[in-house]
């Protein structure tokens, strides 16, 4: 009877602490960041999203909320293309809702059927009932579970979306014409809705590095920086201002990578849509971890993800001497950036075009570039991917 007692003691604490950690909502694990993972919703605020109707569209208690106003989206900044996406949502009875995907930047009248996916949020008797594509494919209807917790789990991979709802497969559809990249939106038709655990996961990146040598990479030996591949399959940089520069060249992508500094304020960073074969003349994703006044919302120079010299991360979420995750996106004059799965940047580049970054809007292809910045510089690189985003259909 003790031993019983002690190993159910046990089991409950182990329960318990599995279900602490499951139920810690809009968070990632680390399995999941390595696999790719970010977050669209940080839980406490709207950044990153855009609201297209005057609605009360709000954020309590770790969720957005949505309940009476004008029809319409609340949307990320972002576009993706294609992508695995989870999302949580609670519809009181007799809602009305739906998550939008691959939505075109202004919806027509009949849009809904022509200009995005929209993932219905309905009652059985709807003629598409939740799990359904409106106007394009209805789901069977499953149990109604007004006021409960669900989850949608999408892949939507080229021309083939595939939809389950609490596990369980109910829709997979096949597009003729598929649509290419698109916003993500949370609709208010009628009836109260609310959403958390937004997150996305990138998909068709391809990987940059080998983890041998620089196959694929141009170095620049009379430059001061040493860029090298360390036993572990990493990519060193150490020494002064220098770079390494990809070989392909990439315009509208997805970019994810691994980073460490192995000491307290090093600089860096990830440059893109480079001028080839110039001294870093790009767009630069910044990489530098320190904060002012022990605030972490002050970076001290521009912060990891922020835009240098453009937008400063909102928020310094990596640590030095610590391997973090780097998440770039861009679509036109729009970029983004998430460190460890949270969005820190969200900026669009408003100046004339130009094909030099460093005087204008630039959308052309260009490189990617690895930054040395001074002698102190020793940081380290490893599981780099990237994809181009597919084009937005008409």
């Amino acid at each position: 009877m003790f031993r019983l007692s002690l190993m159910a003691a046990a089991w409950l604490v182990m329960f318990s602490s599995c279900l602490a950690v499951a139920a810690e909502p809009n968070t990632l694990s680390q399995e999941e960041l390595a696999d790719g993972w970010i977050l669209l919703f940080d839980g406490e605020t709207t950044f990153g999203w855009k609201a297209e109707s005057k609605a009360d569209w709000n954020v309590k208690d770790g969720a957005i909320r949505v309940s009476s106003g004008e029809p319409g989206l609340l949307r990320t900044t972002t576009q993706f293309a294609d992508y695995e996406l989870k999302a949580d949502f609670r519809a009181a009875k007799g809602t009305n809702s739906g998550l939008f995907l691959r939505t075109a930047p202004v919806l027509n009248k009949d849009g809904v059927t022509t200009q995005c996916y929209e993932l219905n949020i309905a009652p059985n008797d709807n003629p598409f009932p939740t799990g359904s594509f409106v106007g394009r494919k209805k789901a069977e209807p499953v149990t109604e579970k007004p006021d409960e917790w669900r989850t949608f789990h999408v892949i939507a991979d080229g021309a083939r979306l595939t939809v389950k709802l609490d596990g369980e497969e109910v829709l997979v559809y096949e597009d003729p014409k598929p649509l290419g990249r698109g916003f993500i939106g949370l609709q208010l038709n009628s009836g109260a809705v609310e959403f958390r655990n937004l997150k996305l996961k990138p998909l068709g990146l391809a990987s940059l590095f080998n983890g041998k040598d620089l196959t694929d990479w141009k170095t620049y030996p009379n430059m001061a920086s040493k860029f090298t591949v360390t036993e572990q399959g990493e990519i060193n940089v150490k020494n002064g201002t220098g770079m390494l520069e990809s070989v392909d060249q990439y315009a509208d992508f997805a970019l994810q990578l691994e980073c460490i500094s192995h000491a307290k304020g090093l600089n860096s960073g990830v440059f893109f849509r480079c001028i080839p074969g110039e001294t870093m003349n790009g767009y630069e994703c910044q990489i530098h971890n320190g904060f002012k006044d022990d605030d972490r919302t002050q970076p001290a120079d521009c912060g990891t993800g922020g835009f240098f010299r453009r937008q400063n991360a909102r928020r310094v979420v990596a640590n030095d001497q610590e391997w973090f995750h780097l998440t770039l996106l861009t679509s036109g004059p729009h970029m983004a950036a998430w460190v460890n799965g949270i969005q820190v940047s969200d900026w669009t580049d408003t100046r004339k075009p130009d094909p030099n970054p460093r005087r204008g809007l630039r959308v052309e292809k260009g490189t990617l570039m690895i930054q040395g910045h001074d002698p102190t510089t020793d940081l380290s690189f490893r599981n780099l991917r990237a994809g181009e985003l597919t084009k937005r259909q008409p």
